[in-house]
């Protein structure tokens, strides 16, 4: 468990760093960022809590499917050369970003 979350950690990182060396690295942003995306999403895929509640279920469905859409951004990231991917990337981001304050707050309104 503990491995899992190191690596979630650093696909986290990778993430950013492959997302902001896009100015600095253009040749190898794409590859860095993927490789996050894919090490980010699987790491959640199975660091995924067990909850009774169907609010806590729906969210963490909510955030494996906002990690999927940063790894459909990485994918569009080689696929298209254009600036599509930042639109979808935005939206994962942006669904990771709300579930990661929203299951914690339910999940302590269930205790």
């Amino acid at each position: 468990m503990k491995a899992i979350q190191s690596l979630y950690y650093l696909g986290a990182v990778a993430l950013l760093v492959g997302a902001a060396s896009r100015m600095f690295l253009p040749e190898y942003y794409s590859y860095i960022y993927l490789s996050g995306a894919v090490v980010f999403a699987v790491s959640q895929f199975l660091l995924r809590p067990r909850h009774k509640h169907f609010m806590v279920r729906r969210l963490v469905t909510q955030q494996q499917i906002g990690a999927l859409l940063l790894v459909a951004a990485g994918v569009m990231m080689f696929v298209l050369r254009n600036n599509e991917w930042v639109a979808v990337m935005f939206c994962g981001a942006l669904m990771e970003l709300y579930t990661a304050f929203r299951i914690p707050a339910e999940i302590e309104k269930h205790k």
